[in-house]
């Protein structure tokens, strides 16, 4: 057993203890909930810039009013991760307003404006399903009560942004007019999305998260849930997915080298070259090519309006 297993707080957290106050927890557990919360706070919040990108692509008023109500809800869900980091003693005006663009902890995957409907139809049917696989992780196994309460609200429209992304996916696979482009979407962003995840458990296991129990699941194992519902439905849209179920493992079983090398410019992973995990270190620490201007858009508010991005 590691020294944080037989800490008296991670024995009581094991046995069921739920932390309300933060008086009953120690520096190794505020450091866990911390690094949690920053990763899920940044990500919701640059989300909405990324989705804003789409708002002229919209191909009706109603769609429109659909995307602003989801951009409303990722500020919503950056506010409670915020405000939970604020309880920690966190500057969050520091944090916000004084990080570089390149200190934000979002996934890769939210480095890039969109260039398409089918691209916004994808964020929220493949990315927001990522993040609800996550979250609700966390909902369900979460030490943190406060945490676990507020996850409830965010669940439900989670919920929302997945059946938006969804509908438009099948929508857009289903025309002929379009079923070419949502699949060449569905063939950078498929990849894009299993990265959420994080590097596999072998190679980095945030042990702090689990034995304190501010999740439940290692990071394959989530990779697993989402692929166990992206890919049935993916699938049932007509649309081609590097990946299957193989019975006799009992596991999801990608058709590519994972991870494999990724064209910035073109968007395009290639499944012929496999990389190191370092190189996708070395990429996301880079970030993506809009990650400056996302964070100048939601911090400064330049840029926000009249400008198109991708």
């Amino acid at each position: 057993m590691t020294a944080v297993a037989s800490s008296p707080l991670a024995q009581r957290i094991q046995a069921g203890f739920v932390v309300e106050s933060l008086a009953d927890t120690d520096e190794p557990y505020r450091r866990a909930l911390r690094e949690t919360l920053i990763v899920s706070g940044d990500t919701e919040f640059v989300s909405a810039a990324v989705l804003w990108t789409a708002l002229d692509r919209a191909p009706s008023l109603n769609s429109q009013m659909a995307l602003l109500a989801v951009i409303q809800d990722e500020l919503g869900h950056a506010h409670i991760a915020y405000r939970l980091l604020a309880d920690l003693g966190e500057d969050v005006e520091a944090l916000v307003y004084g990080r570089s663009a390149r200190q934000f902890k979002n996934p890769y995957a939210f480095d890039f404006a969109l260039r398409s409907w089918a691209e916004l139809a994808a964020v929220n049917g493949l990315f927001d399903r990522a993040g609800y696989t996550l979250l609700g992780d966390i909902h369900r196994h979460t030490s943190f009560g406060p945490w676990k309460r507020a996850l409830a609200k965010v669940a439900k429209e989670e919920n929302f942004h997945i059946r938006h992304g969804e509908t438009w996916i099948a929508r857009l696979a289903a025309d002929p007019a379009t079923r070419a482009e949502m699949q060449a979407t569905v063939d950078w962003m498929f990849p894009a999305a299993l990265e959420f995840f994080g590097l596999p458990d072998g190679l980095k296991h945030r042990q702090l998260q689990l034995e304190y129990r501010i999740k439940g699941s290692g990071n394959d194992a989530l990779r697993q849930q989402w692929l166990a519902a992206a890919v049935p439905f993916l699938t049932s849209c007509g649309l081609r997915v590097p990946a299957h179920h193989d019975a006799g493992r009992g596991e999801w079983v990608l058709d590519f080298p994972f991870p494999c090398a990724f064209d910035v410019d073109a968007r395009r992973y290639d499944f012929t070259q496999p990389v190191e995990w370092t190189a996708v270190l070395e990429r996301w620490k880079a970030r993506g090519p809009d990650c400056g201007w996302f964070v100048d858009v939601l911090t400064r508010g330049r840029g926000l309006f009249g400008v198109t991005r991708g």
